[in-house]
């Protein structure tokens, strides 16, 4: 917010510099990101009057002209503008005079044969905007010739470019702002008392409506009649303009004025316009929220369709305004306006808030809506707004009608409980210069009724303090106020404290295990990966957002293997090759008992990893199902963490044949396998493409267990190693982990590991079998077995596959 110091000079006292001040408020939190020194831009120009005017004897578009600046000389210039005549008065910039904004110093020149002792200036050539191409001519009688333009055009002032805090609605107002000023100062407050206003008894044909109270809490309809727009004066014009604001006319710039002043939007109407507009001599005005597919031509010109979050004004159930946003061009004041509607009204930041966002507009009015208004001072700035449209554009109000379901203005403000002890203890000590010491009670009763709070002294030490209501919505617990206190009695006095002893930190387990994790997935050539976690809604297990930004990215998704088929094919239409990557996140569905989420790992393995490829004259060799079951088993092994694969067929996007469930300890952690054949030639994907999915929880739960924690040391045998070979026929239903569990029971003491090596399936093979060879190796950590140690168990082994799968052994 711009903040003109002439104007704040109005309504507190300030014996700082600019520069002083911005640097208080600053450090209080209101950052001042730039000071516009204003007295700069127009040092030295001074009021001439134009005596005289001639036409230059050498160009047709230039003037000499005989200029008085109240010196002894009367000075020759050579004008430009078209609009210079004489017996007028002027800005004048001297010779020697520098004018920042065009970067030009004046010197004495001959222009075209013609010398010229100084220039007749334009508002835009002194920093100020203007629709007139010319120069400035003042609109002021009798002024004193050769006195300073400064103060005639608001040009004597500084302004600040202040930013506050999201939570310092307060601070959107000059009161506001002097209010602060104030506190860190100690300056005398002079906030304006406003009289009161007479309405003259005209009519009843006003009348408020107000559908939702919870969006729109209080609503202030005034009827205005014999207004005479017209210019504001220079002072109003003055104003706004050092605020940002371009000025219009006179009741429009009234109500930019009392917003810039107490933070309050406000909205004038054309009364006449709106009768027009519902056919009626009787207006409601009336607070609703839009039907789908309304439509309302907004003050910028722009043709708005509404939804069911854009909050309206009507007039006869018409939209005639987005409330709290913009008005309507249909009911606009304009240069013929003799009868005005002026709404001030209180609405919920929420609604504001959707309503803006929803068009795409936003607005000074809506950006102080959505911080939230002062509910306290709606009627302080309706009757400032009035007596100015009296004053300046001699209205007559002659009706005013009220909607008002604000509560009990006794509980505009609230209580806190505030302790001393507290204070210092989340303050710490203050710096005294040589020594240190704390906040003493004097000090909190300062600054806290420099902020316009009311204390009563409750129990040792400690306040009741009553909050003003200005300041409801950022004061509500004892830690505000206590950030209060430290901002008003300055961060930079309290003493800078570091922990006596630092400690080292540390990961939490689980992200310990995790980033082991990612380690051993990058070491087996995966990339990590990382997708939106919204998706196209589509499943009836998704759950859809209501205010989503875009429709393609409106639900969350359910599994992250879906996010990896799209990367590959993304990556393979690129020509970037197979992408082999992993990626860990979160996953959301709907469940009959409400919403379900939980952390995933998944991957996507395909294509040719091998390299080398020359030695194969280019062809490629596509990975297989086993080497991307490898892969994971890989990464299992360094976790330590034994996983059993059993066929699945749950997953309709993967291969019903070639697609496994993994198992940890009897529970579920995953799934593995091909994508199936319909989906690869939907996407364009190569023949061998394998995803797996994997539930983090489950996963960690299975690694936090205390013997893979802590594994324990097992001593290395010096003894020598005796292997034997065993084959035989298997039912093919019957998995080789299954089998592997039986060898190794049976084969318990003596057993060291078991390894298939070859598998066959074809002629001489019963049908419904195949050809399984084992290596088992046998080994004794105390001594080198013989064979009739060997022969016993090997032979257990035997029986127990005979007996449990029925077998028939081939050697």
């Amino acid at each position: 917010m711009r903040i003109s110091l002439n104007w704040l000079r109005e309504l507190v006292e300030i014996k700082l510099s600019p520069e002083e001040l911005a640097e208080t408020l600053t450090m209080a939190g209101f950052e001042v990101e730039d000071i516009e020194d204003r007295r700069t831009w127009a040092n030295g120009v001074v009021v001439g009057k134009v005596l005289e005017r001639q036409p230059h004897p050498n160009a047709d578009k230039l003037s000499v002209c005989q200029v008085d600046v109240g010196g002894d000389e009367i000075l020759n210039i050579v004008c430009g503008a078209a609009n210079v005549r004489a017996d007028i008065y002027v800005p004048v910039a001297t010779t020697g005079t520098y004018l920042p904004n065009i970067d030009l110093k004046i010197k004495p020149a001959k222009l075209r044969g013609v010398p010229s002792q100084g220039m007749i200036c334009s508002l835009k050539e002194l920093g100020l905007p203007t629709d007139i191409d010319g120069i400035h001519i003042f609109t002021q009688e009798n002024l004193s010739l050769g006195s300073d333009v400064r103060p005639l055009l608001g040009l004597d002032d500084v302004i600040l470019d202040l930013t506050a805090t999201a939570n310092r609605a307060d601070a959107l107002s000059m009161v506001g702002v002097a209010r602060e000023v104030a506190a860190l100062t100690g300056g005398q407050l002079s906030i304006p008392q406003l009289g009161e206003v007479t309405i003259t008894k005209g009519g009843e044909n006003l009348a408020v409506q107000i559908t939702d109270t919870q969006a729109c809490p209080a609503y202030i309809g005034t009827v205005i009649e014999q207004v005479k727009i017209a210019p504001s004066p220079e002072w109003l014009q003055q104003r706004l303009r050092a605020a940002g604001v371009r000025p219009i006319n006179n009741v429009v710039d009234i109500t930019n004025y009392v917003l810039l002043e107490w933070g309050q939007p406000l909205h004038a109407f054309d009364r006449d316009r709106l009768k027009s507009l519902t056919g009626s001599d009787k207006i409601t005005v009336g607070v609703r929220f839009a039907d789908a597919g309304e439509t309302l031509k907004t003050l910028d010109g722009q043709s708005r369709t509404l939804s069911t979050q854009n909050l309206l004004i009507t007039a006869n159930d018409r939209p005639v305004a987005l409330a709290g946003v913009m008005g309507g061009e249909e009911s606009e004041v304009h240069e013929g306006t003799q009868n005005l509607v002026l709404e001030a009204a209180l609405f919920d930041s929420v609604a504001i808030r959707r309503s803006s966002r929803s068009v795409g507009l936003r607005s000074e009015a809506s950006g102080r809506y959505e911080r939230g208004v002062n509910r306290a001072e709606l009627e302080i700035a309706n009757r400032r707004a009035l007596l100015l449209i009296s004053e300046l554009a001699s209205g007559v109000i002659v009706q005013q009608e009220i909607a008002d379901t604000r509560p009990d203005p006794a509980t505009w403000s609230h209580s806190i409980t505030l302790r001393l002890e507290r204070i210092n203890q989340v303050l710490g000590p203050i710096d005294l210069g040589e020594d240190t010491g704390e906040l003493e009670a004097e000090d909190v009763e300062r600054i806290l009724n420099a902020l316009g709070c009311q204390l009563t002294a409750a129990e040792e030490s400690s306040w009741i303090v009553k909050v003003p209501p200005y300041r409801y919505r950022d004061l509500e617990r004892e830690i505000d106020l206590i950030e209060e206190i430290a901002r008003l009695y300055g961060y930079d006095n309290f003493c800078d404290t570091l922990p006596d002893k630092a400690e080292a930190g540390y990961l939490p387990l689980d992200q310990e295990i995790i980033r082991k994790l990612r380690a051993f997935l990058r070491a087996e050539g995966l990339t990590e990966l990382i997708n939106y976690s919204l998706v196209k809604p589509g499943d009836e297990r998704q759950i859809v957002l209501t205010n989503p930004l875009f429709a393609e990215y409106s639900a969350l998704r359910t599994d992250l293997i879906a996010g990896l088929v799209d990367a590959f094919q993304y990556n393979l239409e690129q020509g970037n090759g197979s992408l082999n990557g992993f990626e860990i996140g979160r996953i959301f569905w709907l469940e009959e008992d409400g919403l379900q989420e939980t952390d995933a790992l998944a991957g996507i393995i395909g294509g040719d990893r091998t390299v080398g490829r020359w030695s194969r004259s280019g062809t490629e060799e596509p990975i297989t199902w086993f080497e991307a079951k490898g892969i994971l088993e890989s990464v299992f092994q360094q976790l330590s963490l034994d996983v059993e694969f059993q066929p699945d067929q749950r997953d309709p996007r993967l291969h019903p044949g070639r697609t496994a469930s993994l198992w940890s300890r009897g529970n579920r952690l995953g799934t593995f396998g091909q994508l199936h054949p319909q989906l690869r030639r939907d996407k364009g994907l190569p023949d061998s493409v394998y995803a797996f999915q994997v539930n983090l929880n489950v996963l960690l739960n299975s690694l936090e267990q205390d013997e893979i924690l802590m594994p324990k040391f097992h001593p290395y045998s010096t003894y020598p190693a005796s292997d034997r070979d065993i084959a035989f026929f298997s039912p093919i239903k019957v998995t080789v982990s299954e089998i592997e569990k039986v060898i190794t029971k049976a084969g318990k003491g003596l057993l060291e590991s078991v390894e298939l090596f070859d598998e066959y399936r074809g002629e001489n093979v019963p049908p419904g079998q195949r050809s399984l060879a084992f290596r088992l190796i046998y080994r004794s950590g105390d001594r080198t077995l013989t064979d009739t140690e060997v022969e016993p168990v090997h032979n257990k082994v035997r029986d127990a596959l005979v007996e449990k799968f029925g077998v028939s052994l081939r050697s």
